[in-house]
Order: C-alpha cells, then sequence, then structure tokens
C-alpha cells in the first residue's frame, strides 16, 4: 500500500512538472504571441532603440522615431546619428532658387542627420508642431515636412522652434521588424519631444533606452 502511495505522489509530482514546463514555456512564447496581436499598434508613434545585442553596425545605438507600421511593414526615422554641417544651398534644387538666394543659402549652415539606409537622398524635416505648411503630416507630437519652403523658412529664422533636417529613412518588411524585436535586437520606449530635440545627440540613446517600457 505504501508503494502505491509512492507510485501515485511520484505520477501526481511528474503531471505537475510537465504542467508547470508547459505553462513556463508558453510564457517564454508570449512576446510572439504579444507581438503578433499588439504589434502594430505600440511601435508607432513610439522609440524604437538599439539593444546592446544589435548585430548591424549602422543601427548601433541607435534611436529611431516609429512613424508607420502595419502588416505590410515598419518604417522611421533615426534621430540620433548627425553626419555633420552643410550649407543649406546644397540641399535645394537648384531651379528653386535664384542665384542670389543660393548665395545667401551658403552662408547659412545646418546641422544634417542620417536617418537611416533607405532613399538616402530624401529630405525629411522633423520638427515641432507648430509649424505647418501644404506638405507637413503631423504625427502626435512631432510633424514633418518635405518641401522646400520649410528649409528657407529655417535660414529666414522663421521655421519650426525645433527641427531635424534628415537624409533616409529606416525600413522593414512584412515580419522584419518582429522577427529583429524577437531576437532581442530592439526595444520600445516612450517618444519623448525633449529627446528628440536634444542638442547632444550622444545623450539621446541612454536617455531613450532608460525609459523603455517593452524588452523581448
Amino acid at each position: 500500500m505504501g508503494s502505491m502511495k509512492k507510485r501515485i505522489l511520484l505520477f501526481s509530482f511528474i503531471i505537475l512538472q510537465i504542467a508547470l514546463f508547459h505553462h513556463v514555456f508558453t510564457l517564454a512564447k508570449t512576446p510572439e504571441n504579444y507581438l503578433k496581436g499588439k504589434f502594430y499598434n505600440s511601435v508607432k508613434n513610439n522609440f524604437l532603440v538599439a539593444t546592446k545585442k544589435m548585430k548591424d553596425n549602422r543601427f548601433e545605438k541607435t534611436v529611431i522615431v516609429m512613424l508607420e507600421n502595419d502588416k505590410d511593414g515598419a518604417w522611421g526615422i533615426v534621430v540620433n546619428k548627425p553626419i555633420g554641417s552643410i550649407p543649406l544651398a546644397l540641399l535645394l534644387d537648384p531651379s528653386l532658387s535664384t542665384s542670389e538666394e543660393r548665395e545667401e543659402l551658403y552662408k547659412v549652415n545646418i546641422l544634417i542627420f542620417w536617418g537611416g539606409p533607405v532613399e538616402v537622398k530624401e529630405i525629411f524635416v522633423l520638427h515641432s508642431n507648430e509649424y505647418q505648411s501644404k506638405t507637413t503630416k503631423n504625427y502626435g507630437s512631432i510633424s514633418i515636412s518635405q518641401d522646400y519652403n520649410i528649409l528657407f523658412d529655417i535660414a529666414e529664422k522663421k521655421g519650426p522652434e525645433k527641427s531635424l533636417v534628415i537624409l533616409g529613412y529606416s525600413g522593414w518588411g512584412s515580419g522584419q521588424l518582429e522577427g529583429e524585436m524577437e531576437r532581442d535586437h530592439w526595444i520600445l520606449s516612450d517618444l519623448d519631444v525633449d529627446i528628440i530635440f536634444e542638442k547632444e545627440s550622444i545623450k539621446k540613446w541612454l536617455k531613450a533606452y532608460e525609459n523603455s517600457f517593452i524588452r523581448l
């Protein structure tokens, strides 16, 4: 009888261990299920922040403002990788300005940021919301304009209070970003306008990283 009780207890213990293992395994798979159900809403209008496990050197310690994300893919703009300062005239199509205007614009230097490896000649001006033009698109607490008028306005001190001039953007195909997040290459962080326009770009990554709310 004692032997039978021992066998029953051992069997119950094994069943309990299997149940616990299944529960833990299910929890371990939760990020994947979470991403499938909640990913699209959680990424847009937040920071995507590179972790120390990031394998791509181009994105080491990057902070990306995520602008769109759906079943077809995602895109955003890196905001903490300054390239250097150049004369504003070099960003303009010569046909859109007179020689006198270009001469003046050569006197105005502007800091340019690398936004990502896609369409590297495309100009995005990410800026505060009080400035609006015909091409301005609002993304919550920030806006983006892509017409040349905003560059003229910046040169004439009539542009937005805060702005970054950015070349290129970062893009992912369907399911690509989800996979990178599941491999712990990225975390999500609350979008903070103060971090975007922080004058010392080197500080942006740590501030955004410390603010993160999702680690996978």
